[in-house]
């Protein structure tokens, strides 16, 4: 996903309303997120599927790390032979 330009990626809730089209053409060129806001707050964030896919895949995969740092300081760890042996054992079959 690209870097946000302040300058072009802020835009109101009313004119998104206004030109749909145009801004989810802008997020689709620029690849850049674009950002709503309604009574000068942020409000929504405009992305691309496949951004939102990698941020979702990206999510999972930190998650998985946090899950395995907490069993690993649960005592719930495997030695490194021992898990280079189970692998092989399982891909033979």
């Amino acid at each position: 996903m690209a870097k946000i330009k302040l300058s072009e990626d802020i835009r109101p809730l009313t004119e998104f309303r206004s030109n749909m089209a145009a801004v989810i053409g802008q997020v689709r060129e620029t690849g850049r997120p674009v950002v709503l806001t309604e009574h000068g707050r942020s409000a929504a964030v405009l992305l691309g599927v496949r951004d939102y896919e990698a941020l979702l895949e990206e999510l999972e995969l930190l998650r998985d790390v946090r899950t395995a740092e907490q069993q690993l300081a649960a005592g719930k760890g495997v030695a490194q032979t021992r898990a280079k042996s189970e692998l092989k054992r399982r891909l033979k079959r």
